[in-house]
């Protein structure tokens, strides 16, 4: 498992390297430029606008652009934000925590509804709970985030006063305080992916309970509970693991229209408003640590692979 697993971490470097070409490469394709942006009210003055392009280094080729940027990249180095002057390697250790509990949360509730709900629809086919199981998950696919948000800050903040509506406190200050802000946003999110974890969840069990190995299992006389748990439900997880891998990078990465609704000062809003500013420093550095977060969550889900599956260890 050793020798398997420095291959698997030796296949991330290459990996890296293709996707910080294409990062920017598609970068350029952005519209406008950087230097009229920082320039402001002096956009007019070409002087100015050529000492901000030689100072950013815009005025050099493509290749000798990217060529100084990854070799700082490779040395832990993103560059500086050209609107802010702050580094982008503490933008991000600044913002990503705040994201990753968020996104850590809703992925805990999605867990918690959906799986469980896949089994029972799974075990209840064709009757009540699969019925309603299938509903709810129907309804957490097709409500979109921004629409539930304002509905939930309504009712909650609005109506009934138990939340607070928007803003975040950090978990180090306040703990109780920081998960009132980031619950309602966090079940936003989380609804979406139960709903999906769900669907999967069901067709996995499905699938595992129609095996032999099942139908042996009851055979023998194990009780129900023993078959589902035991015997079905470790053998259905392979395919719920890669999905809520991919969920969990994508909840990272993909809060951008909840923060902006709740006032979360996280790594979604970090990129749009450097998209907008042309802060092409901190959009490559945020799409590059986003590109590793997925690469190694899908190394975490290969080493649970093995955690779930004898048979993959062994092989």
């Amino acid at each position: 498992m050793g020798i398997w697993l420095l291959r698997r971490v030796g296949q991330i470097i290459p990996t890296l390297l293709i996707l910080s070409v294409m990062i920017f490469g598609l970068q350029q394709l952005m519209p406008g430029d950087p230097a009229l942006i920082l320039a402001g009210e002096e956009r007019g003055d070409e002087q100015v606008l050529a000492q901000i392009r030689a100072e950013l280094r815009l005025d050099r080729s493509l290749p000798e652009q990217y060529w100084a940027w990854i070799t700082r990249v490779i040395q832990g180095d993103f560059g500086f934000s050209w609107r802010i002057r702050v580094p982008v390697s503490e933008l991000i250790l600044e913002k990503l925590p705040v994201t990753f509990q968020l996104g850590a949360m809703a992925f805990i509730i999605a867990v918690l509804i959906g799986v469980p709900l896949g089994i029972l629809s799974a075990v209840r086919k064709d009757q009540p709970a699969d019925w309603a199981a299938n509903g709810a998950a129907l309804f957490g696919i097709s409500m979109p985030n921004f629409w539930l948000g304002i509905l939930m800050i309504l009712l909650f903040s609005v109506q009934l006063g138990w939340l607070p509506p928007s803003g975040y406190v950090p978990l180090t200050e306040d703990p109780w305080q920081s998960l009132a802000t980031t619950i309602m946003p966090a079940f936003v999110l989380g609804t979406g992916v139960a709903g999906v974890l769900m669907r999967h969840t069901r067709a996995a069990m499905l699938g595992a309970m129609s095996q032999d190995y099942v139908r042996t299992a009851r055979a023998k006389g194990l009780r129900e509970r023993v078959v589902v748990w035991k015997h079905a439900l470790r053998n259905a997880l392979i395919p719920v693991v890669t999905l809520g891998t991919i969920e969990f990078g994508r909840l990272l990465s993909g809060a951008v229209l909840t923060e902006q609704i709740f006032s979360i000062p996280g790594f979604g809003k970090l990129v749009v408003d450097a998209v907008f500013n042309r802060d092409y420093p901190v959009v490559q550095g945020v799409v590059l640590a986003t590109a590793l977060i997925f690469v190694l969550l899908s190394l975490l889900a290969d080493i649970l692979y093995m955690a779930i599956n004898p048979r993959l260890r062994r092989a």
